[in-house]
């Protein structure tokens, strides 16, 4: 059987016939434009119709109890300049407020406001919402399995990411 060479990007053979197995990227990529499109048209209809999905960089890591701009940059995989926008952005439309950090002064935290946390809990049903339907569909052993399979992979992934540096990039930052 010959062997197929694939475009890393599409999942195209290079003679521009769709293989079978799509690879990782179109596959990651797929759910994540699905899930977010449900969420943000779901928060849409229940009143959070402000929020570009651009936003979810920082509200799915954002904590009750505050975290700095760094942090959120850190665990979402955005730069810092891309977060401190979506922070402005944010505390514009009244999701987020900026506040000293009490451990230190010099530093912000951001935290949520009271429309803030609405929507973190409306966003969290929205996801339990999506991640039973899918539940219900494989089987809960195999979408656990699915899950914890995934996660491992994006672990190993940022791991990747963080130990390798091409010429020129830093990605320490």
């Amino acid at each position: 059987m010959a062997q197929r060479r694939v475009t890393a990007g599409t999942g195209e053979a290079l003679t521009g016939h769709p293989t079978e197995e799509p690879d990782l990227g179109v596959l990651a990529a797929q759910v994540l434009l699905s899930v977010q499109r449900e969420l943000f048209n779901t928060l849409a209809e229940q009143g959070f119709d402000d929020i570009p999905p651009r936003a979810g960089a920082v509200l799915a890591h954002l904590r009750t109890d505050g975290i700095r701009a760094s942090e959120l940059a850190r665990t979402s995989g955005q730069h810092k300049q891309v977060i401190g926008s979506l922070i402005d952005d944010l505390e514009r439309l009244g999701y987020v407020e900026r506040r000293p950090d009490p451990a230190d002064r010099r530093a912000k935290l951001i935290h949520p406001t009271e429309r803030g946390l609405l929507q973190m809990q409306t966003a969290a049903s929205i996801m339990r919402t999506i991640e039973e339907r899918h539940a219900k569909a494989l089987g809960t052993q195999e979408y656990a399995a699915f899950k914890t399979a995934l996660h491992r992979v994006a672990e190993l992934q940022r791991n990747t990411i963080t130990t390798t540096t091409a010429p020129g990039h830093d990605h320490s930052t």
